[in-house]
Parts: structure tokens; C-alpha cells; sequence
């Protein structure tokens, strides 16, 4: 039976009540709009523990230098836009009440990002958080670094000073830090130059790239952060792409494709045949010519055991002699990678 038209908006008016009394904006009266994110020190401290930053460069002149000329000092301290920012030293090393009141002392500051520091990670690392969670840096938690108890300082630092007077220290390191090519990065608030700053860890890539056949690395023409994401990626290997293929491929264009004739292990996966970061084999491959392919292709059609040196499958380029578009072929009789 239909209902009249009068009892369904008796009943859409009842429901249209029933939000408005229930919905916890609407139901109160002359409600407040949204208020401005508060510093993440904040918190945890009253506003009376924050001195301001004047009282800070009273006694850290030094600092202040070093500090107001940087990226984030020229923000913080001469055109300071929220809350955090105004905080200025106390934005990152928290109220300076308790330090100003005992007269001096690093144990009474707050946060403390020095070699020394009894800070927890975590806590200095909110520190820079609390500003740092856009761009590259979104993906820090639970990243490979951050999940190994690594702290921002560990290879950033703040006060470095005249960002020209940064480029030319970096430009003009010692001898013994030079052992590799030093490409501009577009941070120099890092503590060393990028190639020694990545490689104090990772060791086994240093050696890699000290092999005969490696990446442009030494030559200055590009850097791990051409690859890779320190910061943390949801990619494997903190890759900046999502596969080995699209990093590869974004330099490499000419592998791109798409081919009419494909090379399966090609498009699956470059790191099949190559090495990234260093091969003591030609053109990076993993094992030399003709056993690179004889890894995947059986004996059906060639022979896979040991030839003599003079044969043509050992000569030069081994396979690729004869079957020289081994990335994809467009051509319509190459099927075989011949031509």
C-alpha cells in the first residue's frame, strides 16, 4: 500500500532532526572553527617553558651564524610563516626554560642531536619529523634506515652555515675523500659528500664499484640517490621506481620498447644478466658471454659445453655476435634477435 505523501516527510523531517541534534558539530552551539596545528613540543610542556629564540643567541652567537644563513634557518628565524616555525631554536630542541634557569650545561637541553647526546633516537628524530613529512621523506617509517635505529643526524646536519661556503668545503675535501666523483646534490646539509656519506656503510657496494665494469658513480655522473630513496620507498630496495626495470629504463631508453619481438628475462628484470653496481665482466653482466645465455637456453639449438677459444661463440661478444638486438627486436624476421 502506498504510503501519503504527508506521512514520508513527516518522516524525512524526523531524520533530518534526529542528525541534527546527534552530529557533534551541529549540536552545539556557536562551535569553534579548527585550530592552528600546535608544535609537536607543545605536548608535552607548558607555553611558560618556551624562553624564545632571542634568549637562545644571547650565549649560542656562534650557532645562530652558522644557522641563520641556512635553508631552514632564513625560515625559521628571519621569515618564520606557523607556530613551529616562530619557536626557532626551540622548534627543534625543545623548551629552553629549564636550560636558561640552571644557567648553561647541555644535560639541561631538552633534545640534544650531538655525537654525546642521551636523547633517544626516536625523540630527535620527532624532532625533524615534525616538519619533514612530505616528498621524500614520507615513507620514513618503518623504512630500511629508520627500522635500524638510525637518526636524521647520523648524516644531516643543521648548522653548516653559507650555503656557497658549503659547496665550495665540498668541492674541496681532502685527498683522501676524494676517491670518488662528487655530484652536485641539491641538500648540502649533509655531513660528507654523498658518495663517502652512503658508502661508510654499505661497504660491499664500494668494492663493486671499484670492479672494471661499474655504473658512471666514480665519474661523478650519478649518485646512489639516482637509484635509490634513503628516506624509505614502499618499492623494493628503496627504489625511486617501482620496479628494476622502470630505474633502469630511465636512463637506458633505448631498452624501453615496447618490441615487437620481447627477450622474456629482458623484460622481467635487468638485474637477470646485470650487476648494478659493478661487474669485473663486460657491459655488467653477471658471468661473461656465451654463459650468460646459456644459463636460461638449453642445448636444443647450439651447443652449451666448453668451445675452444677460437670459436665464434667465444669470440668478442659470444652470443650477441650473431644475435646483436638481444634487448627486443621490431624487425618482423626477428624472431631470433638477429637483427
Amino acid at each position: 500500500m502506498r504510503l501519503p505523501r504527508f506521512t514520508f516527510l513527516g518522516f524525512s523531517s524526523i531524520l533530518i532532526l534526529a542528525s541534527f541534534l546527534l552530529c557533534p558539530v551541529w549540536g552545539q552551539q556557536g562551535a569553534t572553527a579548527p585550530t592552528e596545528k600546535t608544535p609537536a613540543n607543545s605536548s608535552s610542556a607548558p607555553a611558560s617553558d618556551y624562553v624564545g629564540g632571542e634568549v637562545c643567541v644571547t650565549c649560542h652567537t656562534e650557532q645562530q651564524k652558522t644557522f641563520e644563513h641556512t635553508i631552514m634557518g632564513n625560515s625559521m628565524m628571519l621569515h618564520p610563516k606557523t607556530s613551529q616555525e616562530k619557536l626557532g631554536c626551540e622548534a627543534c630542541h625543545g623548551p629552553g626554560k629549564a636550560h636558561v634557569d640552571a644557567g648553561g650545561g647541555k644535560d639541561t637541553i631538552a633534545v640534544r642531536f650531538t655525537k654525546d647526546s642521551t636523547t633517544p633516537v626516536e625523540e630527535r628524530n620527532a624532532a625533524c619529523l615534525s616538519c619533514h613529512t612530505k616528498g621524500n621523506q614520507m615513507f620514513w617509517t618503518g623504512s630500511a634506515h629508520e627500522s635500524r635505529a638510525m637518526a636524521c643526524v647520523d648524516c644531516h646536519q643543521v648548522h653548516y652555515g653559507s650555503v656557497a661556503e658549503r659547496y665550495v668545503a665540498l668541492a674541496n675535501v681532502p685527498g683522501k675523500d676524494q676517491r670518488y666523483g662528487q655530484p652536485l646534490t641539491e641538500h648540502v646539509g649533509i655531513k660528507k659528500t654523498q658518495p663517502e656519506l652512503c658508502l661508510q656503510c654499505h661497504q660491499m657496494r664500494r668494492a663493486q664499484l671499484q670492479r672494471s665494469s661499474h655504473m658512471p658513480y666514480r665519474e661523478g655522473k650519478v649518485t646512489c640517490t639516482s637509484c635509490h630513496n634513503p628516506h624509505g620507498s614502499p618499492n623494493p630496495s628503496q627504489l625511486i621506481q617501482s620496479t628494476t626495470n622502470e630505474n633502469c629504463l630511465s636512463c637506458h631508453t633505448e631498452r624501453r620498447g615496447p618490441f615487437l619481438w620481447e627477450h622474456p628475462p629482458v623484460m622481467e628484470n635487468c638485474a637477470n644478466c646485470h650487476d648494478p653496481h659493478g661487474s669485473s665482466n663486460p657491459q655488467l653482466l653477471k658471468v661473461r658471454m656465451p654463459r650468460v645465455c646459456d644459463s636460461c637456453h638449453d642445448s636444443s639449438r647450439h651447443p652449451t659445453q666448453p668451445q675452444p677459444l677460437q670459436s665464434i661463440k667465444n669470440f668478442n661478444r659470444g652470443c650477441t655476435n650473431c644475435h646483436s638486438q638481444i634487448h627486443g627486436s621490431n624487425h618482423p624476421s626477428g624472431n631470433a634477435f638477429l637483427r
